[in-house]
């Protein structure tokens, strides 16, 4: 027995990468799954078919059930035609792991309006994509299924280079936030992944260049997070955002500090005068 038995799951951006490696693992643990990829390159440009169809042949060739699907999800056609292919071959969906992107790194004063555009349509407006159709087909026949958004440490933390996909990546903390809280009353829950992982994506990056992958940054080590999280095995758990990498499995929360609370009208002044409160104190969290 699987722990996704009779479960059906979309997957985007699953034709390589982490997407594939949480494909491939839904589907051994009895789900049957919609693998979506454009099949373009890592900055979004082109598209090959051919990408999404050997990860479905994949899971076929060891016993699992999959169907294809190339739509773009940074389109509303798109994402009402990904969940239509799991309403055509299923007959139902359980699970959405949002996980198609792209990369266009620049320093900020170097960016293009064209790449930050293009990296926000991506991540965030193809979240929203997919996810909408998704979110009102659970809600109209009361699946009480369970949605992973893709977020990132870069987003979460900040990292050099990276303003417009930071700036997507934390879009979707909110996102995933806002879902949580209003998928409570149908039963929906709703978690954040942050990956550290090696992958197309990030494999020439600063710091990873030129460098032997650790074993747990690989795909297929990050992957049984995601299961956790849409299987039983996370029980009534929602709006998390769980932080997978070689540096370990953690939840990683927004907090607040103590602070200070004004007995009447304060001024820039107090603020001062009561930082130790105001401010955490030590360095602050860096990327994992």
């Amino acid at each position: 027995m699987g722990l996704l038995d009779g479960k059906v799951a979309i997957v985007t951006g699953a034709g390589n990468g982490l997407g594939e490696a949480h494909a491939k693992l839904i589907a051994k643990e009895g789900a049957a799954v919609v693998v979506n990829d454009l099949g373009g390159a890592r900055d979004g440009t082109g598209a090959d078919p051919s990408v999404a169809q050997k990860v479905v042949d994949a899971i076929r060739a060891a016993g699992g059930r999959a169907a294809a699907n190339t739509d773009d999800v940074s389109t509303l056609a798109g994402g009402e035609n990904i969940l239509k292919t799991a309403l055509d071959n299923f007959g139902r969906v359980d699970i959405l792991v949002s996980n198609a992107g792209i990369l266009r790194d620049k320093t900020f004063a170097n960016m293009s309006e064209a790449d930050w555009d293009a990296v926000v349509k991506v991540h965030l407006k193809g979240a929203y994509y997919v996810t909408l159709p998704v979110w009102r087909w659970m809600k109209d026949n009361a699946v009480k299924g369970v949605i992973v958004q893709t977020s990132s440490t870069s987003g979460l933390f900040g990292n050099f280079g990276q303003a417009n996909y930071a700036a997507a990546k934390a879009g979707l903390y909110g996102f995933m936030r806002v879902l949580a809280i209003e998928g409570r009353k149908y039963g929906i829950r709703v978690w954040g992944l942050a990956p550290g992982a090696y992958t197309r994506m990030t494999s020439d990056l600063p710091g990873l260049r030129d460098r032997e992958p650790h074993p747990l940054s690989l795909p297929d080590a990050i992957a049984p997070g995601v299961l956790y999280m849409v299987s039983d095995l996370s029980g009534d758990r929602t709006g998390i955002v769980l932080g997978v990498s070689q540096r370990g499995v953690h939840e990683i929360r927004m907090m607040s500090a103590k602070g200070f609370t004004p007995k009447g009208p304060w001024t820039a002044q107090d603020v001062a005068d009561h930082a130790d409160e105001v401010f955490f104190q030590g360095e602050p969290a860096t990327a994992m």
